[in-house]
């Protein structure tokens, strides 16, 4: 069917079940940013393939909504859909909720799929209608509609991570979170968010792209632990390991049987555990954020160790590919894309230790494809890329060690416009404002974030995406609950937490701008003039790669922005060098040697 057959379809199943309205978000079961195919009910509907979207179909109307990261992919991927794209980033963009007020008269009935909206979610919706005459219904109208080509849940074998590169046994992890449920006087706990399973157990997967994660729900209490999953995932060596940590284990549709047997008070993060879960709870319940969230954003020192493992197994990689696309990528008349250097880069990644995949799809957006936030090349549809102007390359890994994530943006040749060099300095100064700060201990992320932003604020830009997300350990790319942005997070930043650091600019048809390292929150030296007795904290940068010092505005420089930049290239040579050919370590040396005002 066509994107217009599809919502026409969902419409006749909406007068039938007496619904006004249907809502279809991007999202999982899990509460997961990436998903497994067969839950990507926006794109099988829409046509749109962004990460983040929600679908809204009424009976006369079809509308997308979607953030700034988004809004050229979306405007681009929904023509002729006859749906209709909502800036939801916008000042002036209603929320779902407020549009659906707006367009519906009071008692008629908006529809969700209960499995794919969080119980927090779902009450808000629930109540923001509620308060106008609207009636939320739960019911699945896209698994009737999608019946031919939906992919099947994935069915690969779940495998043990080992305690070596975990740095904690599941023994000590399932003590720790007892003794909480413990102090919050309850008696189970349902985990359904993927990345907290496999933390939780040691145990990781291929269940979806880019993600090592296990689609599974895990029902912890204090005399067993209960892992429910589908049965092919759990081969011999899979059971053995189960077994060993005295792991229970059932079907993944069990859960919900399950749950309903529970008695006593039983723990849910309502921000994770869906409205379908939650439904089948029978004894008291409390909503509470998941222990296992904060405990697992705290690196532990075998984690962090291993970061720096990852990081410049990464670093090689990098230099590996850089020199290539400065030397041989155009050599003789070659042709190359968008498609032909991420698949470069992946070939120069594949040769690291313990690498696995990527960690998200590689952003490779030459001149003003780099504009486009999340741009996604594909192998038939992606720009030529000539030996001039700028490349835009947002990439990372998952290796058995850590977790990487690296953006730089470097100038292919050709004469350097005098606003690129602006821009990108102005880009590099604000990461270099948050890489070097220090804060008291309490501070929460969204108060560095205009440390970031200052430089580009002074002329009137900015950005709409996150200044810094969080990092997981073999996990997702992204991950909570830390992060640095503008949106008030309560959360404090504290040791041992990994975030990315970066700002970026864009400019529609021209050019993107970003760099991007990871950083981790460690304790800031003491200084002399230090008034309390608690130190510091501050960030220790563990990315490895040079910036791309032929794009710096000298003249916006300070000589303290000199000084760290000249000591962060000394490290990454000093570092990297020792892994690389005597060839390797000449080119790399010279992008690292240091620059004077």
């Amino acid at each position: 069917m066509t994107v217009k057959e599809k919502i026409a379809a969902l419409r006749s199943l909406m007068r039938e079940h007496g619904l006004s309205a249907y809502v279809v978000p991007g999202t999982d079961p899990h509460a997961s940013e990436y998903m497994a195919a067969h839950w990507m009910e926006t794109t099988w509907l829409s046509g749109f393939k962004g990460e983040a979207g929600t679908v809204v179909v009424t009976l006369s109307e079809a509308k997308l909504f979607t953030d700034s990261r988004y809004y050229l992919q979306a405007g681009i991927e929904l023509q002729g859909s006859g749906i209709d794209l909502m800036r939801a980033s916008d000042i002036d963009c209603p929320s779902i909720n407020d549009w659906l007020k707006s367009v519906l008269a009071e008692g008629e009935h908006v529809g969700v799929n209960p499995e794919m909206f969080s119980v927090d979610e779902y009450k808000n919706m629930q109540d923001e209608l509620a308060a106008d005459g609207l009636a939320l219904d739960s019911m699945d109208l896209i698994r009737p509609l999608w019946t031919e080509g939906r992919p099947a849940i994935p069915q690969h074998p779940l495998y043990a991570y080992g305690e070596e590169f975990a740095g904690e046994s599941v023994e000590s992890k399932l003590h720790r979170m007892r003794e909480q449920l413990k102090k919050k006087k309850a008696d189970a706990m349902i985990v359904s968010a993927l990345d907290e399973i496999a933390w939780l157990l040691n145990i990781r997967g291929c269940d979806i792209e880019y993600n090592p994660l296990v689609i599974s729900y895990v029902v912890l209490e204090q005399d067993r632990c209960t892992l429910f999953v589908l049965s092919e995932k759990v081969d011999d060596a899979a059971a053995e390991y189960l077994r060993a940590q005295h792991i229970q284990v059932k079907g993944y549709e069990d859960v919900f049987t399950y749950i309903e047997s529970l008695t006593g008070t039983v723990l849910y993060d309502g921000a994770k555990v869906n409205e379908a879960l939650f439904e089948h709870i029978r004894c008291k319940a409390v909503n509470a954020k998941s222990p296992i969230l904060i405990d697992k954003s705290h690196k532990n020192a075998v984690e962090i160790a291993g970061e720096r493992k990852a990081m410049l197994q990464d670093s090689v990689a990098l230099t590996r590919f850089f020199k290539w696309l400065e030397e041989e990528a155009f050599r003789g008349g070659q042709t190359q894309t968008e498609w032909s250097l991420m698949e470069k880069l992946h070939d120069y990644r594949m040769q690291g230790e313990h690498f696995v995949e990527e960690s998200f799809g590689t952003i490779a957006g030459y001149n003003g494809n780099g504009a486009i936030v999340h741009y996604a090349a594909t192998e038939n549809s992606c720009a030529t890329v000539r030996p001039e102007g700028m490349l835009l390359l947002d990439s990372g890994g998952q290796y058995l060690d850590g977790t990487t994530d690296i953006t730089r943006t470097v100038w292919l040749g050709g004469d350097i416009p005098a606003q690129a060099k602006r821009d990108y300095t102005l880009v590099l100064k604000g990461h270099l404002a948050l890489g070097h700060a220090r804060w008291p201990r309490g501070t929460r992320g969204n108060q560095l974030d205009a440390l970031a932003k200052q430089f580009m604020w002074q002329e009137g830009i900015t950005f709409g995406h996150g200044t810094g997300h969080g990092v997981g350990h073999f996990l997702g790319c992204h991950e909570g609950p830390q992060n640095v942005r503008t949106d008030m997070n309560p959360t404090v930043l504290e040791e041992g937490q990994i975030c990315s650091d970066e700002p970026g600019i864009y400019r529609t048809g021209k050019w993107g701008i970003r760099i991007e390292n990871l950083v981790v929150v460690v304790p800031a030296e003491r200084t002399e003039a230090c008034t309390t007795d608690d130190r510091f904290l501050t960030w220790e940068t563990l990315t490895l790669c040079y910036y791309d010092t032929a794009l710096i505005d000298m003249s916006l420089m300070s000589q303290q922005e000199v000084e760290q930049i000249n000591a962060y290239h000394e490290r990454v040579y000093r570092l990297t060098a020792p892994l690389l050919t005597a060839e390797e370590q000449a080119w790399l040396k010279n992008k690292c040697k240091p620059i004077h005002l």
